[in-house]
């Protein structure tokens, strides 16, 4: 009997285990069997494997062959396990030593010629062998940069089987032509991240993208965005057609500040399972802006599919924003699956096959028109939608959706003048996001010895507690809640804004101009919000 082991990871969510990979070489009938949970693809490996040896110049053992794959217990997926699947065969049949790959954690898919192919999610497993305590790892040379972010870690990137048998047994290593079609996104994924305009450095080097100054007008709007940026506060942008609503939404990533190395980990590691991460680019260290037109489906959104959930559009947005344009056109159980990830920033998933949690916090932006035509206004001037229709579409939206969205603006129609002659007000991404930083940086000081980074993080109760504003400048919001306008909830939104404002502001704590300010963007006047930096 002929034994040998090596490992793999297997993906659960966006968390890895690591798998033990066993090959056991008996006498008898010619046989190859994969025990161990395998899905459809996993089983498949068999034959991708037999292929991969035979056509890489090597003898494929004529006895009978088990594969193990433990913990048992434990669903596995994808093809990822294919080069670990070989290596542990060839080591059992005396091939390979088994020593050399004891050790090892093995990652990759075979072609059926015997080169490595990468797979989704090679951070998060490398992030998972990393704590197990593996400080080898082989993976497909594509994805050897992005295994390589990882610490402490030796990488190892292959383009063949032949390659990595001649490495473990110190033979002259083959020359393989690289395949650069092999790999890049998935494109049935890719629609859902919009990456805007090309990527501009500004004068400080941080990478913005689209430019808020070329936005014209809109000034109670961008102020809105400061704010949603400073704190971390969810946005609604409600108008008609053409105001310019997907503009200041598309410039909204570019306020944020650059993600810190955890951060940048945390969600490349998201889009690595979901196969989005470019070629060329391991790293993901911009706040993603994830835009899903208004069909995708509730799997698409929270994340979902068959076998073990993927990834969806509320954690590809994961220290971004997810931006909803024409919200109302959304499925309404879409809408409201939103709500439970924008209060504990990550989305819990259940399905027959496991349930996983992913990451999800992330900065909401919605944007409307007031009506199914969308030239509603107060007047009712060419709008050829009834008051029934219009309530309808404006109920789409539910109370308890937009009681967990801070900002809300109206976003009204640029005049002829702020569209043709140049702004001298308009400010651009790099002189508001440098207010933004220092905002979250003095909110980052206050905070400091506690969990929370951000305004919209503080629980409430410590709002009213620790950082209660004087009681003067409470009497507005106190009469608002005496009338039934304000819930407990939104009490505590409104005390979150605030203190980014007095932030963005200077302030050492709110006043009631600033709770004032809060207030009227709570309501969704934005005419007594208050300028930062730029024109009122």
């Amino acid at each position: 009997m002929a034994f040998a082991r090596t490992c793999s990871v297997a993906l659960v969510g966006v968390d890895g285990v690591v798998v033990e990979v066993q090959a056991d070489l008996e006498p008898g009938i010619a046989a190859f069997t994969l025990v161990g949970l395998p899905d459809k693809a996993l089983s498949e490996a068999r034959d991708r494997v037999r292929a991969a040896v035979s056509n890489s110049g090597e003898s494929w053992p004529q006895r009978k062959l088990t594969v193990g794959l433990s913990p048992a217990s434990v669903p596995k997926s994808g093809s990822g396990f294919d080069l670990a699947v070989a290596c542990a065969v060839l080591a059992a049949a005396e091939r390979l030593p088994p020593p050399a790959i004891a050790d090892l954690l093995i990652i990759g898919e075979l072609g059926l010629d015997g080169r490595v192919r990468p797979v989704r999610g090679v951070l998060p497993s490398v992030l998972a062998a990393a704590e197990a305590g593996y400080r080898q790892v082989v993976v497909a040379e594509q994805t050897a940069a992005e295994a390589a972010l990882v610490p402490g870690i030796s990488v190892l990137g292959v383009r063949s089987l032949r390659q990595l048998i001649a490495v473990l047994t110190d033979e002259p290593v083959p020359e393989e032509p690289p395949d650069a079609a092999i790999g890049g996104p998935d494109p049935l994924m890719a629609g859902l991240l919009l990456p805007g305009a090309a990527v501009r450095r500004g004068t400080a080097g941080l990478a913005y993208g689209p430019d808020l100054g070329d936005v014209a007008g809109q000034y109670e709007a961008r102020q809105a965005l400061e704010i949603a940026a400073a704190g971390g506060h969810h946005l609604y942008l409600k108008g008609p057609p053409g105001a310019g609503k997907t503009m200041l939404a598309e410039r909204l990533p570019g306020l944020l500040p650059p993600l810190t190395r955890a951060e940048a980990l945390e969600v490349t590691a998201v889009h690595s399972v979901a196969g989005l991460l470019p070629p060329g680019r391991p790293l993901v260290d911009l706040p993603p802006y994830c835009a899903p037109h208004h069909s995708t489906t509730m799997p698409a959104i929270v994340g979902g599919g068959s076998g073990l959930p993927r990834p969806g559009a509320v954690s590809l947005a994961h220290r971004g924003v997810l931006f909803l344009d024409e919200a109302p056109e959304f499925p309404v159980r879409v809408l409201d699956a939103l709500r439970q990830p924008l209060e504990a920033g990550e989305v819990v998933i259940a399905r027959s096959a496991g349930s996983l949690r992913l990451p999800a916090n992330f900065l909401l932006c919605l944007a409307a028109n007031p009506c199914p035509c969308g030239r509603y206004s107060r007047r009712g001037e060419g709008c050829d939608c009834t008051p029934a229709m219009v309530n309808r579409y404006q109920a789409r939206l539910s109370g308890p959706l937009l009681d967990r969205v801070d900002l809300r603006v109206q976003v009204e129609p640029v005049t002829k003048v702020e569209l043709l002659e140049r702004d001298r007000f308009a400010e651009r991404t790099e002189v508001v996001a440098a207010r933004v930083r220092e905002a979250r940086e003095r909110a980052a000081r206050r905070f400091d010895g506690t969990p929370w980074r951000t305004n919209s993080q503080v629980p409430g109760h410590e709002l009213r507690t620790r950082w209660r504003p004087g009681p003067s400048a409470l009497a507005e919001v106190e009469r608002e809640m005496d009338r039934g306008m304000l819930t407990a909830r939104g009490l505590d939104r409104v005390l979150r804004v605030s203190w980014t404002v007095a932030d963005l502001a200077g302030r050492d704590a709110p006043g009631a101009v600033e709770l004032r300010t809060a207030l009227a963007l709570r309501r969704g006047f934005p005419a007594g919000a208050r300028s930062f930096g730029g024109a009122t």
